[in-house]
């Protein structure tokens, strides 16, 4: 008769914390990724279902260095965030060479502010963005399109394998 393997649910497992807390290397690194950064996966939680959604969006930062995007009310994700604001970004990308997860990247967690067209701030935001982003002129002024400004609560950078940093927003 085979061994039966059964789990010692009386012992005491201890579970250490992979994040180690952020220094001058992690800050610059954080900043280097979001400053380069030209697009994020965006994660939100469906309306109704509460199940969580990825989708890539454009980035760029405002002139305070917080992550914007101008984004469509006609897409999934913005009825997303207006329906809850909590969000997360992925920055960074796999290089061309070697394995993706030791390339560095930037997991914010963020609270959504979508920017109506007639806030006091929208024509200088307008301007920054899309100085950035000269593309976006093609359709930054269509009825559906208006900017996201994410206020970022903290952060997990992972900068290869062994190099886990926990952000906070003063970091960036």
């Amino acid at each position: 008769m085979d061994a039966v393997l059964t789990p010692d649910y009386g012992s005491t497992m201890t579970r250490q914390d992979p994040f180690q807390p952020a220094d001058e290397t992690s800050r610059a690194l954080s900043r280097q990724l979001m400053q380069g950064a030209t697009h994020a996966a965006l994660a939100v939680l469906q309306p109704g279902t509460g199940l969580p959604s990825v989708t890539r969006i454009a980035l760029a930062l405002d002139a305070a260095g917080q992550p914007v995007s101008l984004i469509s009310t006609l897409a999934h994700h913005t009825a997303a965030l207006e329906a809850n604001p909590a969000c997360a970004l992925l920055i960074g990308e796999p290089g061309d060479k070697g394995d993706p997860l030791t390339h560095p990247r930037l997991t914010l967690h963020c609270t959504a502010q979508l920017i109506p067209r007639d806030a006091p701030g929208h024509p200088a935001l307008r301007d920054h963005y899309l100085a950035q982003r000269p593309k976006a002129k093609l359709y930054a002024d269509f009825a559906d399109f208006r900017f996201v400004r994410f206020q970022v609560t903290d952060g997990l950078l992972n900068a290869g394998f062994g190099k886990a940093y926990r952000m906070a927003p003063g970091d960036f």
